[in-house]
């Protein structure tokens, strides 16, 4: 088991930054693909970004690439999602996942989730 809780989450104005953290704990962190995914009112829930065991690879949505960037750090078994130049279309509830695997941007694909944090960006 992994327990996952995502943080960080609030109110922004366009163009701003915001950054979350998620922070994991039960099994070894390192040996899971993390992912972030966001779900917005209405719709379903959609990939962000993710990164490997150890940090050397990412990959990321094509609505996020150039504006967010996700990291970890193993030793404090945390991923974090750095958001900047946040539009009005990032509102969302932001999901952290843990996966035993390789890549993958299905939601049904990853074993673990946190329960969420609400970003919520204004015009």
């Amino acid at each position: 088991q992994v327990q996952l809780v995502e943080s960080g989450g609030g109110l922004v104005q366009a163009g701003g930054s915001l950054r979350l953290s998620c922070a994991a704990s039960g099994r070894t962190f390192s040996g899971y693909l993390m992912g972030w995914f966001r779900q917005a009112p209405g719709k379903e829930r959609a990939f962000v970004a993710a990164i490997n065991w150890n940090g050397g690879s990412t990959y990321y949505g094509d609505s996020v690439k150039g504006r967010f960037t996700i990291s970890r750090d193993n030793a404090k078994n945390t991923v974090s999602l750095q958001m900047n130049n946040l539009k009005p279309e990032d509102t969302a509830v932001y999901y952290c996942a843990a996966r035993q695997g390789a890549w993958g941007v299905r939601t049904t694909l990853y074993d673990y989730w946190g329960q969420g944090t609400q970003v919520t960006v204004s015009s």
